[in-house]
């Protein structure tokens, strides 16, 4: 076996090892659509959770949504990933209380409208791109795991800041909608630069 064609039958992403789309027999396009919603279903519960479940820390308390979107995006790749986000847009926006706040609050179109409206857009631009870098190999290494996660956060802020300071001035929503959260962000980007390489390594000696 060469290495090329060794390298094309190993899966690209997490979720690829863990829910293989095939086995001996050839999936059918209804078991891939039925892998593919459960997959998403999950990772928009994982993305609910994430959003109401605050961690004490200066100088703000932080949830873990943005490691959490970053990391369905790797575990994903770009296409289920970004397809995972959109779905978790659509679900607030139609009134499930998924968005940060309250158990019982976080619904509703007018949130993707408000002043956090281009940190939702970003949450499915981050996804796509840190997937698209997961299924090239970025995962499997810490250091560009975190430049992976690191791009994610940049494709995000972004978004979200470029909104944000077209409604209240660019230095306002640096100083409200950035800066509290480089700590936290920064805490998560090593987190998942320790867990994504030793996740793969758990997996491979698994495999062997």
């Amino acid at each position: 076996m060469t290495i090329a064609s060794s390298a094309s039958t190993t899966p690209a992403t997490l979720a690829a090892v863990l829910w293989p789309s095939r086995d001996e027999r050839p999936a059918t396009t209804g078991r891939l659509a039925l892998r593919h919603a459960a997959l998403m279903l999950l990772g928009t519960m994982a993305l609910w959770l994430s959003a109401k479940i605050q961690v004490p820390l200066w100088p703000v308390p932080i949830t873990m949504q943005t490691f959490v979107v970053l990391g369905l995006g790797i575990a994903y790749g770009w296409r289920l990933g970004g397809a995972t986000l959109a779905l978790y847009l659509v679900e607030g926006a139609i009134g499930l209380p998924v968005f940060a706040g309250s158990w019982s609050e976080g619904g509703g179109i007018h949130h993707l409208a408000g002043p956090t409206a281009g940190y939702l857009v970003g949450f499915v631009a981050a996804a796509a791109l840190v997937g698209r870098l997961a299924e090239r190999g970025w995962d499997r290494n810490p250091l560009t795991a975190a430049a992976a996660m690191i791009l994610g956060n940049l494709a995000i802020y972004a978004l979200g800041l470029a909104w944000l300071g077209a409604q209240i001035g660019y230095g306002s929503a640096i100083e409200h909608g950035l800066v509290p959260f480089l700590v936290g962000d920064g805490l998560k980007v090593a987190l998942g630069a320790a867990l994504l390489p030793v996740a793969w390594s758990w997996l491979s000696r698994r495999r062997t």
